[in-house]
């Protein structure tokens, strides 16, 4: 072997051993590369399981994980809390305790399901965000409703929303342990954007899934904030596969969240009955992707560094001044 590709000691790339004997190594990693952050707990790495869409997906997801030995530290859902009846999160909740996993819901309402034409448009307008005073309020409303139900971490695709929220958790209004996740339908995509999406309170940060692994360090030169991206994404947020980038995604986007898409399947936004069967067929496979995805972490030893389960708190992180005289209050002078 030539000593000059030889890989370091620790997690191997895809591949390594047979092109390095072919003289086709990519040669060492750089340890500059790396996240400096973990979880407060001092792993890299946690695992989420997207869109389930009600108790009777969170009953396959739960079966299915234990089936596979697939470890959860999160389940969450899309279409929002208003498509679900109080039974229902209260249901979602019990299920998830039982697991020690942590649930996450969908606040709204949101502007593609609203009024107005601009998000049908070429451009898409303002996308997933809140649209004026209304639907701000019925995000709150949401938020009260399912943290009293139990409910300890809220997603959310509105910068205001997420501002308003965080306000809320320091006041009282809203339990102080409730995590605040930022939706990939608003994902950011640079250091500076990732940076102030955590000064407004967010817990973990969806990126979407078409960054390069520069992207990745770059962002963790400017936050710690941890970052969730789809390993395999919905094609409504691009259909990319990234199982093979696993290991390199946790080196340097750590503290990381995986979670297990599936491309190639219908949306199911938002949920109701009439989708049952598919929503069942999806949760599924999506555990069984990400059995695939833990499968090739161990084959390249780069399985260590899990987050243990039932962690969910993200530590320390930098956030904007919430006093009443910074955070836009209107005074006349």
């Amino acid at each position: 072997m030539n000593d000059a590709t030889a890989s370091p000691p620790g997690p191997r790339r895809p591949g390594d051993s047979a092109l390095s004997a072919l003289g086709l190594g990519a040669g060492p990693l750089s340890p500059a590369d790396a996240s400096p952050h973990t979880f407060p707990d001092g792993g890299s790495w946690r695992t989420e399981i997207p869109s389930v869409e009600g108790p009777d997906a969170l009953a396959v997801v739960l079966k299915e994980s234990a089936e596979l030995g697939v470890p959860v530290h999160r389940i969450s859902q899309g279409s929002g809390i208003w498509m679900l009846s109080d039974t229902e999160i209260t249901e979602m909740v019990a299920g998830c305790a039982e697991r020690d996993i942590e649930l996450c819901l969908f606040t709204g309402p949101r502007g593609t399901w609203d009024t107005g034409a601009s998000t049908r448009t070429d451009s898409g307008g303002a996308g997933l965000r809140a649209r004026g005073h209304d639907a701000l309020a019925g995000c709150v409303e949401d938020a009260v409703r399912a943290t009293e139900l139990g409910v300890r971490c809220l997603l959310i695709a509105d910068e205001g929303v997420l501002w308003t929220l965080h306000r809320m958790r320091n006041e009282g209004l809203i339990p102080a342990g409730t995590t605040l996740k930022v939706s990939a339908l608003i994902g950011p995509v640079n250091p500076a954007a990732v940076q102030v999406q955590e000064r407004l309170g967010a817990d973990s940060v969806n990126v979407p899934s078409d960054l390069t692994l520069a992207h990745f360090t770059e962002i963790r030169r400017a936050s710690r904030v941890p970052l969730d991206l789809y390993v395999e994404a919905p094609d409504d947020l691009g259909g990319y596969v990234r199982m093979y980038e696993a290991a390199e995604l946790i080196r340097r986007g750590a503290p990381l969240y995986l979670k297990f898409g599936l491309s190639k399947s219908p949306g199911i936004y938002p949920y109701g009955r009439h989708l049952r069967d598919l929503a069942l067929a999806t949760a599924r496979e999506r555990v069984r992707r990400g059995r695939l995805v833990l499968d090739l972490l161990a084959r390249h030893g780069a399985d260590g560094g899990m987050s243990p389960l039932g962690s969910r708190l993200p530590g320390e992180l930098n956030r904007f001044p919430t006093s009443p005289e910074l955070s836009g209050t209107v005074r006349n002078h």
